[in-house]
């Protein structure tokens, strides 16, 4: 390998962020004199990448939502596209993304320059017809979900199996003992924790009806405690004006999602990454989601998948109970989570399949996986 190799990597979301600096450490002790710059979070910052945009700036749900931003993320393609031309970086690594990202793929390709597409887009839930973008434009991919490689390898594509990255992610920081002091649960309370998102349209949809549960839920069980582990793209304030119209005692805390989800009973998660990471606790849990009337509308007719939520996905079946749009509200939500505490050997089975879901992800060491296939191409 020359000196001094430059990488553009891109990642648009709070997950591909977290994936992105893991992969960017691993190449850095596969290789040293790499220099990365892009887009992301504070996570690829702290890990080197020299951000020329940030991803909570970008990370939308939903069509209206992406309207509102389009300015903004016009102008961050604008510039990636410049710097394509004008730095000529030794490679393009792009994360998930895949409305953004392709559009940069393409104009990679166009410009001779090599493109690894780690973490895939969802095209086998719906717009297959991206599937031939793919072909065209990327040079070689890696995929995290077990069925994938088998999908894209049908296509024609030189794709990767090499597991999941949340294996190595996903593990408490603290012991039992030591968790329960510092979150403040005490003995035989039973424990729920709430995943409103990491984007704000998220938490603005979802988190009024978990704090309505959770309000319902206090009727019925004086004990009940509930943790908020708050996503680093939230401002704190904002998630506790929502709480404190309801006057529910919610633990808001950060940096610690899975200890919260180690002590808990169940869990209410929006549906996304959490959800995976909430299987891979072996917690049960309500999936729920909502976005704009026309968004739902049209996601009914695009997608294929006869579940929304990752952990629903993988299992290939729906291990966990999903309410969607106007199924999820405070009291539904509420009647399954009452369901779960109150039926201990119903929450053993969902913990039995959910322990299934990973089994499936192959082995840890994703990120060094992928790490080594990138390196190859440089």
């Amino acid at each position: 390998m020359g000196e001094g190799k430059r990488i553009m990597i891109v990642a648009g979301e709070a997950s591909g962020d977290l994936h992105g600096a893991a992969l960017v450490a691993a190449m850095k002790e596969g290789e040293d004199r790499l220099s990365f710059y892009g887009v992301g979070g504070d996570r690829m910052r702290e890990a080197g990448v020299r951000l020329t945009a940030r991803a909570s700036d970008m990370a939308v749900v939903g069509l209206t939502e992406v309207v509102s931003r389009l300015g903004k993320i016009l102008g961050v393609m604008r510039d990636l596209r410049r710097a394509l031309r004008e730095e000529r970086p030794d490679l393009v690594i792009l994360i998930d993304y895949p409305d953004f990202n392709l559009p940069l793929a393409r104009a990679a390709k166009k410009e001779g320059i090599k493109v690894f597409y780690y973490i895939s887009p969802q095209v086998w839930a719906w717009r297959r017809g991206r599937v031939e973008q793919i072909k065209r434009y990327v040079d070689r991919m890696a995929v995290i979900l077990p069925f994938e490689e088998e999908f894209y390898a049908r296509h024609g594509l030189n794709v990767h199996f090499v597991g999941h990255p949340l294996l190595d992610l996903v593990k408490p920081r603290w012991g039992a003992g030591e968790a329960a002091e510092r979150l403040k649960i005490p003995p035989g309370a039973p424990t729920v924790a709430l995943l409103p998102g990491s984007r704000m349209s998220e938490v603005r949809r979802l988190l009024p009806v978990m704090v309505e549960a959770a309000d319902l839920l206090r009727r019925d069980f004086p004990k009940i405690r509930f943790l908020l582990p708050l996503a680093e793209t939230i401002p704190e304030g904002y998630v506790q004006d929502l709480i404190k119209q309801r006057r529910v005692e919610i633990g808001v805390m950060k940096n610690c999602i899975y200890d919260c989800l180690a002590l808990s009973d169940g869990a209410v998660v929006a549906s996304g990454t959490a959800t995976l990471e909430t299987a891979l606790m072996e917690v049960p849990m309500v999936i729920v989601y909502k976005v704009s009337p026309l968004t739902y509308t049209l996601g009914r007719i695009l997608i294929r998948a006869d579940c929304i939520g990752l952990a629903n996905i993988i299992a290939g079946k729906k291990v966990v109970p999903e309410l969607i749009q106007g199924e999820a509200t405070g009291s539904r939500v509420a009647d399954e989570v009452r369901g779960m505490l109150n039926d201990e050997e119903g929450r053993r089975r969902i913990k039995e399949e959910l322990s299934h879901i990973r089994e499936s992800l192959g082995r840890p060491g994703a990120a060094k996986r992928a790490a080594t296939l990138a390196l190859g191409m440089i």
